[in-house]
């Protein structure tokens, strides 16, 4: 069996800088893993087969990459290209989904549930959707017989689904403790060759990544005191006049 999983290297610090277009500035400060990926990464060393690991990142996410060559994935693979920078979680979605079908064939997407730094839970079923694959969400646990089987965690308790492979399957925080490194492991990560792919490898066009392609981005920041939120329950159609008043260039 061959599993992909899609990992994030994000901000160690809850107070990342932004930039002037309201994107993260990623090369601040320390970087570690994606909690909930590494729920996805311990699923897939535990199962019989070939697992590569796919992120897409500035250069420096080389490390982080390393680190999962540590605890045991066989290769690793890295999207990165100036034209991927400020992507929404669309255009992320769109560029995995292609990192996927270059490494194609494969049996299962294991990924965390959403990142620290977005916490949107968009990415994994928008590659599925993009790849036409079936997805089981928020997953506490899985198992692979002749398909996949997966506890889902719900607003109301946990549901068991199945579903046939090729499939995604997202992943909850710490739902699977990843295993620490090895000393072997360490010695491998250091001398093995990690793939870069950029956007023509992908077959993409600047206009179709990064910030210039995202139809979401943050047009403005702000801070606000802690506490209780001061927040009113309206309809779709007050939503979007709410929107037009204090966003037009973005509704237009």
């Amino acid at each position: 069996m061959i599993i992909l999983v899609f990992v994030k290297q994000v901000p160690e610090m809850t107070d990342v800088p932004m930039q002037d277009d309201y994107t993260l500035d990623r090369e601040q400060g320390a970087q570690i893993l994606n909690p909930a990926d590494e729920s996805a990464l311990e699923w897939a060393l535990a199962q019989e087969g070939e697992v590569t690991v796919v992120s897409m990142g500035p250069p420096r996410a080389e490390n982080m990459l390393r680190e999962c060559l540590s605890r045991g994935a066989d290769h690793a693979v890295l999207l990165s290209d100036p034209a991927f920078a400020g992507a929404d979680s669309l255009v992320t979605a769109r560029c995995l989904a292609r990192a996927a079908e270059v490494l194609s064939p494969f049996d299962i997407i294991s990924c965390g549930r959403r990142s620290l730094d977005g916490e949107t839970g968009q990415v994994g079923p928008m590659v599925a959707s993009l790849l036409e694959l079936p997805c089981l969400p928020n997953l506490v646990s899985a198992e692979r017989k002749e398909a996949v089987e997966g506890i889902q965690l719900t607003e109301r308790g946990t549901c068991r689904w199945r579903c046939t492979m090729p499939a995604v399957l997202t992943f909850c925080e710490w739902s699977y403790s990843l295993r620490l490194p090895t000393m072997q492991g360490m010695r491998r990560a250091r001398k093995e060759e990690i793939t870069i792919l950029k956007a023509a490898d992908l077959s993409l066009s600047p206009s179709e990544c990064g910030l210039a392609a995202s139809p979401t981005r943050v047009v403005r920041a702000e801070m606000h005191e802690p506490g209780i939120r001061h927040c009113r329950k309206m309809s779709p159609a007050e939503l979007v006049q709410t929107l037009k008043l204090q966003v037009p260039e973005v509704m237009e």
